[in-house]
């Protein structure tokens, strides 16, 4: 009986790992076998051989996983390496500024201020590199701007489709999905709390002209200058509960 009972709390053990530390174990195992997104994972069978731990404990782990994007879990197919995006830093932002209450925008502000941060360095960086041919592809990302605003067209998608373009020729392929990160919260809590859109498009459009003048007088000191105009506009529009988000 004794070693009877030794053998089954042997096999026991491994199941007191927690959830977290198994979580990271298949993590390591996607690493270490150098899967890509999209690649296959495993089954379950031969994860619980692998891990040494139960079919719950692993379904457990890669539900967890799925909410990270780090798998993708298709039902009747099997499981999959995930895209490991920024959706779940998105949805926790969001989660986050949204939790306050409504007045409360120093959650917003916030999120603005780190990308402010981000954008300041970024904008120092391309300000001096950039081509006159990227330079002209910014002015006219500001001209569709001025026709939307002139239509009575929002401007919000064409103002994201210029800081994208801004920064296109560093080649980070982490940077538009930082900003689009912020920007996508941004969006979500203006919509949320049915801010409306923003009241000075014309404000919005002639500080992109600034700094795209900046830019082409390859002046970095003037092009940092002019992004910071411009957030302070953004913050301003944020803190009267309106939805300029540029």
């Amino acid at each position: 009986m004794r070693r009877m009972s030794q053998e089954s709390g042997s096999r026991r053990r491994p199941e007191r790992r927690v959830s977290g530390q198994i979580q990271r174990e298949v993590m390591q195992l996607i690493i270490d076998r150098k899967l890509q997104a999209g690649a296959p994972l495993p089954t379950e069978t031969e994860l619980m051989e692998d891990l040494g731990v139960s079919r719950n404990s692993v379904r457990e782990a890669l539900k967890a996983l799925q909410a990270l994007d780090i798998v993708d879990i298709r039902h009747g197919y099997g499981t999959y390496v995930g895209e490991a995006s920024l959706t779940p830093l998105v949805d926790g932002l969001t989660f986050r500024t949204l939790a306050r209450p409504d007045g409360d925008t120093a959650a917003l502000a916030e999120i603005l201020q780190i990308r402010e941060v981000l954008e300041d360095g970024l904008v120092r960086r391309v300000a001096a590199s950039l081509t006159d041919d990227e330079v002209d592809g910014l002015a006219a990302v500001v001209d569709r701007m001025e026709a939307a605003g002139r239509a009575g067209e929002p401007v919000a998608e064409l103002d994201r489709d210029f800081h994208e373009l801004l920064y296109a020729s560093l080649g980070n392929a982490l940077i538009p999905q930082l900003l689009g990160a912020f920007w996508t919260v941004f969006l979500r809590v203006a919509g949320a709390r049915g801010w409306t859109d923003d009241p000075t498009p014309e404000l919005t459009i002639r500080r992109h002209r600034d700094i795209v003048a900046a830019l082409r007088a390859r002046d970095v000191e003037g092009a940092q200058r002019a992004m910071s105009d411009h957030f302070r506009g953004i913050e301003a529009r944020a803190a009267q509960a309106s939805r300029g988000v540029g």
